[in-house]
């Protein structure tokens, strides 16, 4: 497969995150190469996470919230 170019439209947030990626004197074509990749295996993980989640077996319902019981937690009963 021939490489294909993209265009970009870059903006301060763009800039300074390629400034950060490219310190270490990586181009800038390697940087985005790499946090492009990097995002899609994020993207790939989370996706398989909530699948294993979804998967697995539910617990009864016991009638206790676990929201419920960390704010007991943190701050007692004064809510």
């Amino acid at each position: 497969m021939a490489a294909e170019t993209i265009t970009i439209r870059t903006n301060p947030a763009l800039d300074r995150a390629l400034e950060i990626l490219t310190a270490d004197g990586t181009n800038r074509s390697a940087a985005i190469t790499a946090a492009v990749v990097e995002a899609a295996q994020r993207r790939e993980r989370a996706a398989a996470m909530r699948r294993a989640v979804l998967q697995m077996p539910r617990v009864p319902n016991t009638g206790v919230s676990i929201a419920d019981e960390i704010i007991r937690e943190r701050y007692g009963d004064e809510r």
